[in-house]
């Protein structure tokens, strides 16, 4: 499905792994990931955040709430069955597989601007190093390869459901984004930093721990509305706002990747390479930021 997905975004028809190595050879969980991300771990959470968001109204209503056998068996397998079926799953072999997949999250790997060419090169062979690449290679074989009347029309289909959130959610509930908007703000200075200090991996690490300071941090945006009566019977709040704002935060960065693609498509001025470079450099930095 993924596969087909992307063939009728792109029309391109890319080799897609299947995930059937040869039987004596045992799968790393950094390979496990690089080739099942987008097929299995992307889908996984987005249905595990819409059954949480679920879950958590229906407590909040204090009313029953159907089990959803089906959804949690389906999000919870494509997590763990990758790993579980993959060759030689031994007790040594998963604590090695642990350290180097903790290394290949925090590794900095294709970080740098002179990179670009060879972290798209390793997205499509999916050879990527670390997480950072692995995301960022997708990024720039989307917005750099594909036709900008996709990208358009799936940019219009997404702002559409977006009006349609914002019309049917309560107040009280997008009375919640400006806490995230004041966290986003903070992050990009340590973005800022990142960038300032050589590509250091702590400022990277501090934007993303900055979030977890939503809770508290909210008393001084919104005031005493935050825990009333309770931060629990908050929490929905917490997360459809969170999961809203996420999803207008990519809008934003699309409508900026769009918006350069079309400027670049009308300057015939420029030669395509140095198109292409600076349009790279632009996907690096939105990918960075948002």
């Amino acid at each position: 499905a993924s596969s087909m997905k992307e063939g009728a975004r792109t029309g391109i028809a890319r080799y897609f792994f299947t995930g059937r190595p040869p039987a004596n050879q045992h799968q790393t969980w950094r390979d496990i990931y690089s080739t099942y991300w987008k097929s299995h771990y992307q889908p996984a959470l987005i249905l595990a955040n819409a059954y949480v968001i679920y879950s958590l109204l229906a407590v909040q209503n204090g009313g029953g709430k159907l089990p959803m056998v089906l959804v949690v068996l389906s999000f919870t397998a494509w997590i763990i069955t990758p790993i579980i079926f993959s060759p030689f799953p031994r007790w040594n072999l998963i604590m090695q597989d642990l350290r180097e997949f903790n290394g290949f999250i925090t590794g900095g790997a294709g970080s740098s601007e002179a990179d670009i060419p060879e972290v798209v090169s390793r997205g499509k062979k999916g050879t990527v190093r670390s997480l950072y690449e692995c995301g960022l290679a997708d990024e720039l074989c989307v917005w750099s390869e594909q036709h900008l009347f996709m990208l358009v029309l799936c940019f219009l289909a997404k702002a559409s459901l977006g009006f349609y959130l914002l019309t049917v959610l309560p107040a009280g509930i997008l009375d919640f984004m400006p806490i995230f908007l004041v966290l986003l703000s903070f992050s990009w200075v340590v973005v800022l930093g990142y960038f300032s200090a050589g590509l250091n991996n702590v400022f990277l690490v501090l934007s993303f721990l900055i979030w977890a300071t939503a809770v508290p941090l909210a008393h001084r945006v919104i005031g005493g509305r935050f825990a009333s009566p309770n931060a629990s019977t908050r929490m929905p709040e917490y997360v459809i706002s969170l999961s809203v704002f996420i999803f207008f935060l990519g809008l934003v960065k699309e409508l900026l990747l769009i918006t350069c693609r079309v400027i670049f498509a009308l300057c015939p001025c420029l030669p395509e390479k140095v198109k292409a470079k600076r349009l790279h450099e632009i996907i690096r930095m939105c990918f960075v930021y948002f």
